[in-house]
């Protein structure tokens, strides 16, 4: 006896096709959503394209492609300090402005300004750390700028340790809070104090907030008149030096425990950014060449290809970071920009960073800034992977 919901062969045949795209349709997505969770628990809430044939997304492997609709804003957004407004401050060349990171293994949707105030409506950022933080804060200020609406208002206060950027159609306020070592430092007795195992005095004003982003690493590494100390203290004991792998762990555990007995991560999200690389030794990218040159001066291009290990000086930096993160019971996502950032010899401010003298212009080698990182730029890049892990594998 004929099925009685099939009315003739036609509707029977319709019915078998709709079957297998609905089929076709889950299985894909099925791939799509394993590739975006990429080991996180929780669901996204849009979805980036992945590769069909993928399982997981490597999001900090990959190369810079050219792509000419970069940069996502222009160096007239006001919140752009002049040492990272490249373009303001005599750049001639604009390439640097022109490259995607395209991860090896899938491809990942553009910063949405728009999309990020409205998700985060009502919310809070707050970058945390030394001027690499500060780096990254004015770039997302400057994105989420480019996104909303001309003339939608917004609330600018620049301060000493905070700032802050409030986006007030959406109840969005994103900040900047300077502490270099994370750890407090103390005035005592006329002397500067960094306290490795006391971190109050600065945390008290990160509570509250519901997305925090922490970095820190260059200012460990600093002697002499460039350090912001006069000693250390820990475990009660005064030290006028330590290994600062020691000290930049000593300080990083008390961060953790911190982190671990204050912050609830079922409502507070918190990342780490991995350690900015820093390119003064050419040779370091021109292998086998003689050059006496100790600076970024001049560079215009990304390393062709692509790292694999953590380089440089700051590779032992990275060991500390990943052991003391391993052992929290809470820990951050670690936003791993380390690789993808060294091969971007170009994008420093180099002597285009500020107000320099002639002079200091014409002396690379001693007042090039291969450290930070130029405005459209880098960081831009840095702020669309937060963007992607906040959002769609948070």
């Amino acid at each position: 006896m004929a099925n009685p919901h099939f009315h003739s062969p036609f509707h029977f045949l319709s019915f078998i096709v709709l079957c297998l795209v609905l089929v076709q349709f889950c299985t894909v997505s099925s791939v799509v959503l394993v590739g975006l969770r990429n080991h996180q628990n929780h669901p996204h809430h849009r979805r980036p394209m992945l590769s069909a044939n993928q399982s997981s997304c490597a999001l900090f492997m990959g190369t810079w492609v050219r792509d000419d609709s970069y940069p996502v804003y222009q160096s007239s957004c006001p919140m752009i300090d002049p040492e990272f407004n490249c373009q303001m401050y005599g750049r001639p060349d604009t390439d640097y402005l022109k490259y995607r990171w395209k991860p090896a293994n899938c491809e990942i949707p553009r910063f949405n300004g728009l999309d990020f105030a409205m998700k985060m409506r009502g919310k809070t950022v707050m970058f945390v750390g030394d001027s690499l933080g500060r780096n990254q804060f004015q770039s997302l200020v400057c994105m989420i700028s480019a996104g909303i609406r001309v003339g939608s208002p917004t609330q600018i206060f620049r301060g000493e340790p905070l700032s802050t950027v409030k986006f007030l159609e959406y109840g969005v306020t994103v900040s900047y809070y300077k502490a270099r070592y994370l750890v407090d430092i103390d005035i005592i007795q006329g002397k500067r104090v960094l306290k490795l195992d006391d971190i109050r005095g600065n945390a008290n004003n990160w509570r509250g907030v519901d997305v925090l982003s922490f970095n820190t690493g260059h200012w460990w590494s600093h002697k002499g008149s460039l350090q912001e100390w006069d000693y250390m203290e820990s475990e009660g004991r005064f030290y006028q030096d330590m290994d600062p792998l020691l000290a930049l762990e000593k300080g990083l555990r008390t961060w953790g425990r911190w982190v671990d007995s204050n912050i609830d991560t079922t409502v507070t999200k918190v990342f780490f950014q991995s350690i900015s690389p820093t390119h003064y030794d050419p040779s370091e990218w021109n292998a086998g060449s003689l050059t006496t040159s100790k600076s970024c001066y001049g560079e215009t291009t990304p390393m062709i290809g692509g790292s694999t290990a953590h380089p440089g000086t700051y590779s032992d930096q990275m060991k500390v970071l990943e052991t003391v993160i391993r052992d929290m019971n809470n820990p951050p996502y670690l936003l791993d920009i380390t690789l993808l950032s060294e091969m971007r010899k170009d994008a420093h401010p180099s002597i285009y960073s500020g107000d320099l003298t002639p002079g200091q212009r014409a002396n690379p080698d001693h007042s090039a800034d291969c450290s930070h990182w130029c405005l459209p730029g880098l960081p831009d890049t840095w702020n669309q992977l937060f963007y992607i892990v906040l959002f769609f594998l948070h």
